[in-house]
């Protein structure tokens, strides 16, 4: 009985995320009325405390949304923008795949998707259109430019999840799946290239909008880059003394030598740097905090190990799930990260039990939550593009994006799943 009533709230969740309800009280309120229904109560509130006390996972993710922050009110993240579109100018043919590798590294360092078009979009969609690109093809290489290139980040939340799930660091999270996003982007820039041929959208439209004047600062450019810079000098054992330096380290030395560089007020620093911190945690830790609550309400009502029983009979079907339930969700409700995080937390760290690499699994679902929400129409990013470029409507930009990313979460599975 217990797994029936489990079955019906799991669709419910389902259900709700699909319909764009606030996914953290969706994910509260589930797992909360699961451990009811068990006759548990309490171990929803254990959940919550259990996924409080993950300080290491908050250090890294509030650290990381804190130097978002500093780099927007600094403006170093536009030098950064800038300073790649003025070699993008210069691509002609490749403009397009250009435009969308461009978003894609800028990308790396502000983990927003949505923050992330409203800082290189009104840069690179008017050079786009000014070399003749159609509107709604200029903002569709811009939105798929995030089709998930900040899990080359040890620092983005998603990858904290899985190296929390995983038990390895978020620096071998990054490394387990490097190559294969850098695939990924490499195909997924190839066909929105493809797609703007096809539909002959890649030159001919006339329109007198010129690109915003800027006199880019090389050194505020290089900025964005420092922490990801002294991570990768570390681990790959480059500078040995720079090994034990932890990713919130690293984050915070980079916002020292940004305030520094640009001259801005430590005043404001500071409180860009907890606006940062307080963003972090309410949007990004406060869906973990919750799909935590929610795990606890599969596991009480039995649902979770029924699942895993199921997964552990039938390993393909685990493979599916992981790639194409957080993709299709992503697709429906806008957003990657409700159902990545719930499944990487819920059922990553039994993968080994079924077969599958627990890393490899836990990337799979996140990447294929990026790819599902940056072909989604509802997406926030997608909006921002839409408004940038002048589209009334987001479809066209579904439309353009859908066979890049659907390609996209294929090669993912593949060199993510079957390969290995």
């Amino acid at each position: 009985m217990l797994l029936i009533i489990g079955s019906i709230i799991l669709l419910a969740t389902i259900y709700a995320l699909v319909k764009q309800y606030e996914p953290r009280m969706v994910l509260f309120l589930s797992g909360l009325v699961m451990c009811l229904a068990a006759l548990s109560p309490l171990d929803a509130f254990k959940g919550f405390s259990s996924a409080i006390k993950g300080a290491v996972v908050m250090e890294t993710i509030t650290s990381s949304m804190a130097f978002a922050f500093v780099m927007e009110a600094t403006k170093c993240d536009k030098h950064l923008v800038h300073l790649l579109a003025k070699g993008l100018q210069k691509l002609g043919p490749a403009l397009i795949p250009g435009a969308v590798l461009a978003t894609a590294f800028v990308h790396i360092s502000i983990p927003s998707a949505a923050g992330c078009i409203a800082s290189v979009g009104p840069v690179l969609i008017p050079i786009l259109i000014g070399a003749g690109v159609h509107p709604p093809m200029a903002a569709s290489a811009v939105f798929a430019g995030t089709f998930g290139a900040t899990m080359l980040h040890p620092g983005f939340h998603q990858n904290v999840v899985i190296s929390n799930a995983v038990k390895h660091t978020p620096i071998e999270v990054v490394g387990n799946h490097f190559t294969d996003v850098l695939i990924i982007g490499a195909v997924v820039a190839a066909l929105v290239t493809a797609v703007a041929f096809v539909l002959k959208e890649h030159k001919g439209y006339e329109n007198s909008t010129v690109a915003e004047e800027f006199e880019v600062n090389i050194v505020r450019a290089i900025v964005p880059l420092v922490p990801l810079t002294l991570i990768l000098l570390g681990s790959l054992n480059i500078v040995p003394a720079l090994k034990a330096l932890q990713i919130s380290y690293a984050m915070i030395i980079g916002v020292i030598v940004a305030c520094v560089i640009t001259k801005t007020s430590p005043g404001d620093i500071s409180n860009a740097f907890f606006q940062g911190m307080g963003r972090g945690f309410s949007q990004i830790y406060g869906i973990i905090i919750c799909s935590a609550i929610f795990v606890a309400g599969l596991t009480s009502t039995g649902l979770l190990k029924a699942m895993i029983n199921f997964m552990s009979s039938h390993p393909a079907m685990a493979k599916l799930t992981g790639t194409m339930g957080p993709f299709l969700l992503a697709v429906l409700c806008g957003s990657g990260d409700a159902a990545s995080v719930a499944f990487n937390n819920a059922v990553t760290p039994h993968a080994a039990s079924f077969g599958i690499t627990p890393m490899n699994l836990g990337s799979s679902a996140a990447i294929a939550g990026c790819l599902g929400r940056t072909m989604s129409p509802i997406a926030g990013a997608a909006m921002v593009a839409c408004g940038l470029a002048g589209v009334s409507n987001p479809m066209e930009l579904a439309k353009r994006n859908a066979l890049p990313m659907i390609a996209g979460v294929i090669v993912m599975a593949v060199l993510l799943m079957f390969l290995r």
